[in-house]
């Protein structure tokens, strides 16, 4: 499953307007989740960029966002075969 928020988990509280209810429903979904927090330009914004008036589309930066960090739990290390080798 994958999930996208453009809110930060300090902000769940706010949204679903109960932070008790928050922290738990964030206890049970990050439970050995992997988080990526990407930064930078959207997507969407970037593809559409050509729609944009000129002057509009200098004042705006528009930059391929930066390689996402990823955080969580590091992937299984790979078992040898011991049946080849």
């Amino acid at each position: 499953m994958i999930l996208t928020s453009n809110r930060g988990f300090a902000e769940w509280g706010d949204v679903f307007g109960d932070p008790v209810v928050a922290t738990a429903l964030l206890d049970r979904l990050l439970h050995h989740a992997v988080v990526i927090q990407i930064e930078g330009s959207s997507y969407r914004m970037r593809q559409h960029a050509d729609l944009l008036p000129e002057h509009a589309r200098m004042a705006t930066s528009i930059n391929p966002p930066p390689l996402p960090k990823r955080r969580g739990r590091p992937p299984a290390k790979e078992k040898p075969d011991l049946h080849h080798g």
